[in-house]
């Protein structure tokens, strides 16, 4: 099966060279796809350097978000299993073969990597992972799923099911509408242990108490209201 990464991008030119390059380090056959959201710190002009048949790279001419960047990314996607990919250093690519596994095992056809159940992760921010816990018990009350962890980047679908989904939010509201979605579909679902070094904000982390309280509302709207 052939694995496609979709890659939003916005202003990380700190670790955009090197976390392609773990991308494309693992031994998979892939194509990653790149949606630039118009950034504006060099990593557009970064990203027009590289050269390799295998990565497709897409420009937005205006900043929209990352749920825009990923309905961008799946228009393109030719690969049979499709798992979302921050362009910070968070997530480790390492751990792909263990996250598809259950998709390819034909458990699953959703599969979420949990940082709450993984071997290490960096200590952080308490309020953040508060904020977390709160969105994935909300989440979960409404769509009858017992995830640890539905705010995770790393989210791989089959691709027949992501392309059905009509992706509307534009911002971070993506995860809980991604999410309610996979569960109206009753799509078999698995959870997986990863890695995670989460980021402060000195070192370019982006997500605020405003996207908080944007999840708690996209929670709402998805699994009531469409």
């Amino acid at each position: 099966m052939r694995l496609s990464v979709i890659m939003p991008v916005y202003n990380e030119k700190d670790t955009i060279r090197e976390i392609i390059a773990k991308v494309m380090s693992e031994e998979t056959d892939k194509e990653l796809i790149i949606v630039d959201d118009c950034s504006t710190d060099g990593t557009t002009e970064i990203l027009k350097t590289i050269q390799d048949e295998r990565i497709k790279i897409f420009y937005h001419d205006v900043n929209q978000g990352k749920g825009a960047a990923i309905r961008t990314a799946v228009e393109h996607v030719t690969g049979d299993i499709v798992i979302i990919q921050d362009a910070d250093l968070e997530y480790n690519p390492s751990e792909y073969t263990r996250i598809i596994k259950p998709i390819l095992a034909d458990k699953a056809d959703v599969v979420y990597g949990s940082r709450f159940k993984g071997p290490e992760q960096r200590v952080l921010f308490f309020w953040h992972y508060l904020a977390n816990m709160f969105l994935t018990l909300v989440s979960n009350m409404l769509t009858n799923l017992n995830l640890s962890d539905m705010e995770t980047c790393y989210k791989a679908f089959r691709a027949s099911v992501i392309k059905k989904i009509k992706i509307e939010s534009n911002r971070f509201g993506v995860e809980p509408e991604l999410t309610a979605k996979i569960a109206k579909m009753n799509c078999r679902v698995y959870e997986v242990p990863i890695s995670y070094y989460g980021r402060d904000y000195t070192e370019g982390k982006k997500i605020t108490w405003k996207d908080g309280f944007s999840a708690i509302w996209s929670i709402i709207k998805y699994n009531l209201f469409r």
